[in-house]
């Protein structure tokens, strides 16, 4: 089993070192950029090249596997869910966000068909980002509780916009990736909240994941070769995150003009939001984090493989010790 060693204190000035951070430009990326305003990833010799992906946890992976990146901040499921199919070029550090994801399960506007989610049954391709995202994850999910094994059909459309588009029945522009129709997407709720209030979507329906909701995973090229700066990353991040609990009207004001979102909308979510604190400081919660999440996955049809090989990926590419 890996450790990431904590950073030796040297009398000898470091030269400044340089991460590849992908993230999704959400809300849930504020202590991230608050880390970045307030200089704690300059004080720890660290510069950061933040690599935006609004396609969601799949891609993330993506950018991992090939090495586009060295780390990644994503949701849990889609992190688990690889690492437990056999992908050993990803390694899962820590917790990000302590709190349940809320998923809004959405439809367009005047899909008149769909007034819950128990239509989907009868309707039900599911608009996803790509295969193995969250989006995608969270469908068997929904199936299970819905009461049946998983939906048959996927649409994939790579980002939130043509999610949105799906669903409203409207053809590709130039710009975009091609994508087929789709009955009702999963996207985070608050996120999702501003195209109900314009009437482009609706929603009919929503789930918690049943775990916290979201990670922060390395490339195992990069857990081998830049232990100290992931270190220090984690650090940055954790000074982030106070900075962010102790600056909600600042935090509310930068998601406002900088991610959006209403003012209203994110003062909302800050009350539902519980980041990890204590990152790196804290063995993370097998329980909640793995084995929780394994349970579902499997449950859901997600994991197929015996329990023995799931659990040796995962004890193998999970970390389990303080960073």
């Amino acid at each position: 089993m890996f450790r990431i060693p904590r950073a030796i204190s040297t009398t000898t000035t470091r030269a400044m070192s340089t991460l590849r951070v992908a993230y999704i430009p959400e809300h849930f990326s504020t202590p991230l950029f608050f880390a970045q305003q307030q200089g704690y990833y300059a004080k720890h010799n660290l510069t950061i090249d933040f690599v935006k992906v609004p396609e969601g946890s799949g891609r993330l992976i993506n950018l991992l596997n090939n090495d586009e990146v060295d780390l990644a901040i994503g949701l849990t499921e889609a992190f688990v869910a690889d690492i437990a199919k056999g992908n050993d070029k990803i390694n899962l550090l820590d917790t990000y966000v302590q709190s349940p994801l809320l998923w809004a399960v959405s439809t367009g506007s005047k899909r008149d068909e769909i007034s819950n989610v128990q239509d989907l049954a009868k309707f039900g391709k599911i608009g996803i980002s790509r295969i193995g995202s969250g989006s995608y994850i969270m469908s068997f999910v929904l199936a299970h509780q819905l009461g049946f094994d998983k939906f048959n059909e996927f649409a994939i459309c790579s980002n939130f916009k043509n999610l949105r588009d799906s669903v409203n029945k409207k053809q590709p522009d130039g710009d975009s990736a091609s994508y087929e129709v789709s009955d009702a997407f999963m996207w985070e709720y608050f996120t999702s909240k501003k195209y109900y209030d314009s009437g482009e979507i609706k929603q009919v329906g929503e789930i918690y994941t049943p775990w916290p909701s979201w990670v922060i995973s390395a490339s195992s090229k990069a857990v081998a070769a830049k232990q100290e700066d992931i270190h220090n990353f984690i650090s940055s991040v954790n000074q982030g995150i106070e900075y962010f609990n102790q600056h909600i009207d600042e935090a509310v004001d930068y998601i406002a003009s900088n991610l959006d979102y209403s003012a209203e909308d994110a003062r909302e979510w800050t009350k539902t939001v519980q980041f990890n604190d204590k990152v790196g400081k804290v063995a993370l919660d097998w329980d909640k984090i793995v084995v929780n999440t394994t349970n579902v996955l499997k449950d859901a049809g997600v994991l197929q493989d015996g329990d023995d090989v799931i659990n040796k990926r995962l004890d193998e590419h999970v970390y389990k010790t303080n960073i």
